[in-house]
């Protein structure tokens, strides 16, 4: 199995593993950890680095050329077009989606005093935030999850914000000031997933992994990824999406914000679980036509993505 090295990445390789061992009990499951250019260029803003797959593309060509037989990715890490020759064999129980405030004084986000300093490497966070409270200033911040805690409190930041999942699962739910909501702050695409990848042709591990797969989970994600495939962004620009799975309901809310969040369109689709994918199509479609497509077009002009 692959995986990235830091701790979060690691607590999901080895959450994999034993879910894997529990279906299978005579599998033996050795876990790899590789290096991608996400965690090498570490003084860059990613929306810099301009690259779909930054932290699974390494990943990737080990799976490949066969130095791993599975890969395990933060969902919302995938590109919406993964390598050919590659499939997402199984998708996790979803954790929480939402984004969560840590704030050095406990506040709500719309407590913070005017012209408070948040913490954020995300465009697509900044953008959301500046639409809701335009004084507040962003400033770059990258790192894995204690990474950043410690930058905000020796940096001099009001706050944070972070995927809940990643928080919950390193043990620092305590630090939470605030729940965002999404109409406050939509979340990513997959976020609080967790993505098993395989090579199509590989039908012993693919009977494997497929035990471990969490259906209701996997097509909101199906949704929400057919969703930025017809905007063709990556986890570069300020797109967020979530999918909603109530029964034979499957709601999907999606939206498109320009990065100083003064426009930002949003709109929601309903239909069934087998349309997954077109639900998501649909959507993106529905947000180019109202626009969506222009404020993409800007951020593409400003190099930002």
């Amino acid at each position: 199995m692959g995986s990235r090295g830091s701790k979060l990445a690691l607590w999901q390789a080895e959450y994999v593993k034993q879910v894997l061992t529990l279906a299978v009990p005579d599998l033996r499951v050795e876990i790899q950890v590789i290096k991608t250019t996400g965690d090498k260029i570490l003084d860059v803003a990613l929306s810099k680095i301009g690259d779909k797959g930054l932290f699974t593309k390494e990943i990737e060509k080990k799976l490949l050329d066969g130095t791993i037989d599975i890969a395990v990715h933060s969902m919302k890490d995938l590109p919406s077009q993964i390598e050919a020759g590659l499939g997402i064999g199984a998708v996790l129980p979803r954790e929480n989606p939402q984004d969560v405030l840590i704030s050095k004084f406990n506040q709500k986000l719309k407590d913070l005093p005017i012209g408070a300093v948040i913490g954020t490497s995300s465009l697509r966070r900044k953008a959301q935030i500046k639409h809701y409270r335009p004084d507040i200033k962003i400033v770059e911040l990258r790192g894995n999850v204690e990474t950043r805690i410690r930058k905000m409190q020796e940096e001099e930041m009001d706050g944070i914000v972070l995927a809940y999942a990643g928080v919950k699962r390193l043990g620092y739910e305590s630090l939470i000031s605030e729940c965002l909501s999404y109409d406050l702050l939509m979340p990513a695409v997959g976020q609080g997933a967790i993505a098993v990848e395989n090579r199509v042709g590989d039908l012993d591990v693919l009977e494997i992994v497929k035990k471990i797969n969490h259906e209701p989970t996997r097509v909101q994600v199906e949704a929400e990824r057919s969703f930025l495939a017809r905007l063709e962004g990556g986890c570069q620009v300020p797109v967020a999406a979530i999918a909603d799975l109530k029964g034979q309901e499957l709601r999907i809310q999606g939206l498109v914000a320009s990065l100083d969040g003064q426009k930002l369109i949003s709109m929601e689709m309903i239909g069934k679980p087998s349309q997954a994918a077109e639900l998501g199509r649909n959507l993106g479609q529905s947000l180019l036509d109202a626009g969506a497509g222009f404020i993409l077009d800007e951020i593409k002009h400003t190099g930002a993505s």
